[in-house]
């Protein structure tokens, strides 16, 4: 199955020459490190920052330049940075063409839960709902199954909603799928080595699976 890594760079695909992105905190910063060669894309952060580059090397880290979960970051040649009300009239105002969020559990319609685990400490909600109210297009980057071997592709969201859906996509450890208008999962690609019936297994709501599913290629 996929690492954080992997589950980035497949995601990375989905990025289309031109597009602005807003990347997620989590694995979905990820993305940024793995743009194909000759797609030229503009990286928007929800702190304020247009033009968001890869992650810097070690020892050349600018502690002024920082991305929404506060990691380190570096800019392309021409990239913007201003204050986060302008930022967010960008995205209240659809100029984002892709979003890529974590989440810690996903409906079957495509709901999404990704800000509060009740009993826990959470400074707010972030720029989550505006993402998710807004955007043209959001795909989620989580990991399938919980450390207590649970599956969270679910039928319905347990956790407080973020959004209602509104998810198009989802890439996991396991797979990538599709949010079906209908409802349900449909699972366009495998993971490397990953069976049919691990994904049935690992897949709690509706699960769709039309043919052959190819293996998805993350080189």
């Amino acid at each position: 199955m996929l690492d954080k890594n992997g589950i980035a760079k497949r995601i990375a695909q989905e990025v289309r020459d031109g597009m602005f992105v807003n990347l997620g905190i989590g694995i979905p910063t990820l993305v940024a490190n793995f743009i194909p060669s000759g797609i030229n894309v503009e990286l928007q952060s929800e702190n304020g920052i247009l033009g968001m580059g890869p992650f810097p090397f070690e020892g050349e880290e600018d502690a002024d330049l920082i991305n929404a979960g506060k990691q380190t970051i570096t800019l392309l040649k021409g990239a913007s940075i201003f204050d986060s009300a302008t930022s967010f009239g960008m995205i209240r105002s659809q100029r984002v063409d892709l979003t890529i969020l974590g989440a810690m559990e996903v409906s079957e319609n495509g709901d999404i839960a990704n800000w509060k685990i009740p009993g826990k400490m959470v400074k707010g909600m972030g720029g989550a709902m505006d993402l998710v109210a807004s955007a043209k297009n959001i795909i989620v980057a989580m990991q399938q199954v919980n450390k207590a071997g649970q599956s969270k592709l679910l039928p319905k969201c347990d956790l407080p909603l973020t959004g209602v859906n509104c998810v198009k996509k989802v890439v996991t450890e396991l797979g990538v799928y599709e949010i079906l208008p209908t409802g349900g999962f449909k699972l366009l690609e495998r993971a490397p080595g990953i069976s049919i019936e691990q994904i049935k297994n690992a897949t709690a709501g509706k699960l769709v699976i039309e043919g052959d599913v190819a293996e998805m290629r993350v080189d």
